[in-house]
């Protein structure tokens, strides 16, 4: 699977996650599924409501509002997004563990080198992380 996201989504993660750490930073992405490629459309922020650096949890109601959106705006949620601080950009076995969706794209961003933010794409099926190719592409 291919997944591409624009620069201002990317800043948008990017800026969310340095506010939050040291606790983990999430949210969810939508947009369009075609040909094998995933086009990331729409970032949301939301709040991790077990505020540690360890592993996170969307807050429901906001989640809940996400969909709507998502639905209102035509997108298809697409997967979801968080940091680690402190690590590198791959999934964790609680990553792993708590990937219940085999047809989602998990996005991680790594903080652990904060002037070389890494953020990669992951797909989780049967216990297994697989990188998906992930491509940051221009705003215009």
């Amino acid at each position: 699977m291919k997944v591409t996201i624009k620069e201002s989504d990317f800043d948008k993660i990017l800026s969310h996650a340095r506010k939050e750490a040291p606790i983990e930073a999430c949210g969810l992405i939508a947009g369009l599924d075609h040909d094998g490629v995933r086009e990331i459309k729409k970032v949301y922020i939301l709040t991790n409501i077990d505020h540690t650096s360890e592993h996170f949890s969307l807050d429901p109601k906001e989640q809940l509002q996400a969909v709507k959106d998502m639905r209102a705006e035509g997108l298809k949620p697409l997967g979801n997004w968080h940091s680690h601080p402190a690590s590198p950009s791959r999934s964790s076995a609680e990553d792993i563990r708590l990937s219940f969706d085999s047809k989602a794209s998990y996005l991680i961003l790594s903080l652990m080198d904060n002037d070389n933010p890494v953020l990669n794409s992951f797909h989780v099926e049967d216990g297994i992380s697989t990188k998906e190719e992930l491509r940051i592409v221009s705003d215009q």
